[in-house]
């Protein structure tokens, strides 16, 4: 019996961004099962409320048979084992990215037993672009919207 293959992409998704999209869309073909998953933090403030991003997630991967959307708190290693996720997959933009997620990956192999992370290089059009910058943008009141996936429409 072939073991079915579930990988979880956490994130907070406030808001997601085409680089998110783009990650996803090339993680597709290799696994059964993909949860996109807002990880919440109640120490953390959202610029967006946790409905409108989970909202976002399911117009935006609509059409991928093998993507579902989820939240969780407490640690993503935990709600991977919950969810019987043996991969967890993350992007990286830069070299400062790689630092901070190799660390974070070791950590989750301690803390998670079998956990791997299968890591995406951003493809150059898409590493200059993460939710902090679109968050800025957006508190600036500029127009985010080359940065969002065309399903989300916020106001500028």
């Amino acid at each position: 019996m072939t073991e079915i293959k579930v990988a979880v992409f956490p994130g907070s998704f406030d808001p997601i961004t085409v680089g998110h999209v783009d990650i996803i869309r090339r993680a597709a073909p290799l696994f059964d099962e993909i949860r996109v998953a807002i990880g919440e933090n109640s120490q953390k403030s959202y610029l967006y409320p946790l409905q409108t991003r989970l909202t976002w997630l399911q117009d935006v991967f609509s059409s991928f048979d093998n993507v579902a959307i989820d939240h969780y708190e407490g640690l993503t290693a935990h709600y991977c084992r919950e969810i019987g996720a043996k991969y967890m997959i993350r992007g990286l933009r830069n070299a400062s990215d790689f630092d901070y997620e190799k660390t974070i990956s070791q950590l989750n192999q301690i803390v998670g037993g079998d956990l791997e992370t299968v890591f995406f290089i951003s493809r150059p059009a898409f590493s200059h672009i993460s939710s902090t910058i679109v968050r800025e943008i957006l508190k600036g009141g500029g127009d985010a919207t080359p940065f969002l996936p065309e399903q989300i429409k916020i106001q500028h």
